[in-house]
């Protein structure tokens, strides 16, 4: 059941390495779009004073979270919840931090705005919203191979896309989110983190 996916095992690290001082000191963290559960566990595995709850609306995907954190032993992993962001409802009701990567390309607009408004929902004052992914800057790609995967993704699905960074930034203050701390990553990557105003 276990799946795996190369770039969740080459990014999981500098990802964590970004979050490891940003997250909070207890509480629960959620991630949106789990996807193979390669990053939720590496995260648990570093932060044992955190629960976290993994979610996915595929249920294969919810599947390999679950088996992942069976092998590993994680105990605090709460099984993998069906989360569709697009819901103004989510089976969860509070979370201090909610962490997102490599959503927000592979989805609808709708998806983002869900996202970011249903974490405003949840986090309290100063929570976090962490997202990771490719963005557009000033209406541009950061570079050519991100320009190749973004008509890759439109090909795939015209609902898809790389997203202009100012358009995801306004969503989320309009949302009562503050400006983000941009992080640059590796392979042309950003780590978004915004805070609950």
């Amino acid at each position: 059941m276990k799946r795996e996916a190369p770039a969740a095992a080459r990014n999981r690290q500098p990802i964590l390495e970004v979050l490891q001082p940003r997250l909070p000191e207890k509480g629960l963290v959620l991630e949106i779009a789990s996807g193979t559960g390669e990053h939720v566990v590496h995260y648990a595995a570093a932060r044992p004073d955190l629960t976290f709850q993994p979610s996915d609306p595929d249920a294969d995907s919810r599947a390999s979270v679950d088996d992942w954190v069976r092998t590993l032993g994680l105990t605090n992993v709460r099984p993998a919840l069906e989360i569709d962001v697009t819901r103004s409802t989510w089976p969860v009701e509070q979370a201090n931090a909610v962490l997102c990567c490599n959503m927000i390309h592979i989805a609808p607009w709708e998806a983002a705005v869900g996202l970011i408004t249903g974490a405003a929902r949840l986090l309290p004052p100063g929570g976090l919203l962490f997202t990771y992914g490719p963005y557009r800057r000033g209406g541009r790609h950061t570079a050519p191979s991100n320009e190749a995967f973004d008509a890759d993704l439109r090909r795939r699905n015209p609902a898809w896309g790389v997203r202009d960074l100012e358009t995801v930034i306004e969503l989320a203050r309009g949302a009562g989110l503050s400006a983000p701390e941009i992080v640059e990553m590796p392979a042309n990557n950003l780590s978004l983190l915004f805070k609950r105003l």
